[in-house]
């Protein structure tokens, strides 16, 4: 079976083979540790999940990378250079004011003003949010998960090769540049060229500095300043690297290859950061190529809407879990399956009806397994990707991750017979490594459940004796802390049955 996917780079579905057969190596752009990441950023961070789960079921030993960026990137990230302010020195502004007014959890940071206890605290977050949501590469951390200010050295040494090769140099200011127009392909990905970007000298280059460099569209690879709030010393001044240079060094560090097989990310960053990333890559060496394959996941709007703090419909994966969309706590199966149901490559529009859709179809699978596993005593028989819905599941993602495609194979299979429930249980188990979202336990440990004595079976139980006694007062009081508590109570031959609603 063939796998076709969009590449960024050509502009095309191509036919994905790995360059060394088995072996896929793959980096994805992960989070800037300066706040909680948003239902867009994980977005993109579910896409490469989904394609690792997928190449995984298909064979391949995927070893998998992504950053954590803890410096270097600044708040005005659409010019090469960046501009405005280093997001960790916002983010430890704005920690240090949260903790005063006690936004923060006590004991959570002890000293807001050390970036990197800001960036710990971050990378927290975003470890727990990710686990929560089954992605893989988070259990990983920190052998595939690297911080940037962990790669200093390593940085300065391929700024040096680039110095060295003739695709960087040192201006008048001091700082290290590197020269676009010291590699012909530069704009390949993003389409744009060096005429269009003549403007785009970056906001860390005032006017007066702007004759240091040799095109106003080169970019920082090393700003030497002693003001900066995480620094350190460098052939060329005390200062800190470039937000670009990291994804370069980090990638070719840890998969140990000067070409990889996939590279995905946000659209957002295909410039200028992945631009960057491949002329960096590319002249440091001298291969024509730094990934094959670019994946990028489009951008989420919420209710048809950009999301945007301004307009009140910003989201982080904690205001959904918690409840601030809907209005009570959202399952994390259900958020990991809304955020992958859709195709990457079109705009994601996420809604409360959708997450209701998707917490129905979570439900279903669930109840599907539950009723496979009962009539199949526990027992699971071995599958492989020959079986016929798994031919049709497979081949439906073998087409640039059709993911509609296979789920239209899916849920009509779940509604047919079923005669060898054990064989079903093992093709659902196959289909679930890569939607991981049936059986829903591993998820709930992380799922902000409440930890007290509250027992629902032991609420059901109280019921029906109550009501056996005519103590419809008490019954009725029995019902309502459990759908106070979130759970739908319905009647059954057994008796009271309370199920976790899952949004």
């Amino acid at each position: 079976m063939s796998i076709r996917f969009y590449n960024s780079l050509s502009n095309k579905v191509e036919e994905f083979q790995p360059l060394e057969p088995g072996i896929v190596r793959m980096y994805s752009c992960g989070p800037t540790v300066y706040d909680f990441a948003h239902i867009g950023n994980f977005r993109s961070f579910l896409f490469a999940d989904l394609i690792r789960r997928f190449l995984e079921v298909m064979g391949n030993d995927v070893i998998h990378v992504m950053n954590i960026t803890d410096v270097g990137h600044m708040t005005d990230d659409h010019l090469a250079d960046g501009g405005g302010e280093d997001k960790m020195e916002a983010a430890a502004k704005r920690l240090k004011e949260d903790k005063k007014s006690g936004k923060v959890p006590e004991g959570a940071i002890e000293n807001p003003d050390d970036p990197y206890q800001v960036a710990q605290y971050f990378t927290d977050a975003f470890l727990e949010d990710s686990r929560k949501l089954g992605l893989k590469i988070a259990f990983e951390y920190p052998e595939r998960i690297p911080h940037a200010t962990q790669n200093i050295a390593e940085m300065q040494n391929m700024i040096a090769k680039l110095i060295e090769r003739g695709h960087a140099y040192v201006g008048p200011d001091h700082a290290v540049y590197y020269s676009v127009e010291s590699f012909p392909e530069y704009g390949r990905l993003s389409g744009n060229t060096l005429d269009q970007l003549r403007e785009g000298s970056g906001g860390r280059v005032n006017e007066e500095n702007q004759s240091s460099k040799r095109h106003p569209a080169d970019f920082l690879l090393w700003k030497p300043d002693q003001s900066h709030i995480m620094k350190w010393d460098s052939p060329w001044g005390m200062g800190y690297p470039g937000w670009h240079i990291e994804c370069s060094v980090m990638a070719r560090k840890i998969l140990g290859r000067d070409v990889i097989d996939i590279h995905t990310g946000g659209e957002d960053l295909i410039f200028p950061h992945h631009e960057c990333e491949i002329a960096q890559s590319c002249g440091a060496s001298g291969e024509a190529h730094f990934a094959r394959f670019w994946m990028h996941a489009r951008f989420l709007m919420v209710e048809g809407e950009k999301m945007s703090k301004s307009k009140g419909n910003f989201y982080t994966v904690r205001d959904v879990l918690g409840g601030k969309v809907t209005g009570r706590a959202v399952h994390p199966a259900v958020l990991r399956y809304e955020l992958i149901r859709s195709h990457y490559g079109s705009n994601m529009n996420f809604t409360v009806k959708g997450l209701k859709d998707s917490a129905g179809a979570v439900r279903k699978l669930n109840e599907f397994r539950k009723s496979l596993e009962e009539r199949s005593g526990g027992a699971v028989e071995t599958i492989d990707n020959s079986h016929p819905v798994l031919t049709e599941f497979l081949g439906a993602l073998s087409d640039n991750l059709n993911i509609a495609g296979a789920l239209g194979v899916l849920f009509p299979w779940m509604s047919g017979n079923h005669p060898n429930a054990a064989e079903s249980l093992g093709v659902l188990n196959r289909i679930n490594r890569i939607l991981d979202v049936a059986p829903m336990e591993h998820h709930q440990e992380a799922a902000d459940e409440s930890t007290d004595e509250f027992d629902p079976v032991a609420l059901c139980k109280g019921i029906d004796e109550a009501r056996s006694q005519k103590d419809w007062a008490r019954a009725d009081d029995l019902r309502n802390q459990l759908q106070s508590a979130g759970y739908e109570v319905r009647n059954s031959p057994e008796g009271t049955v309370a199920t976790k609603q899952l949004v």
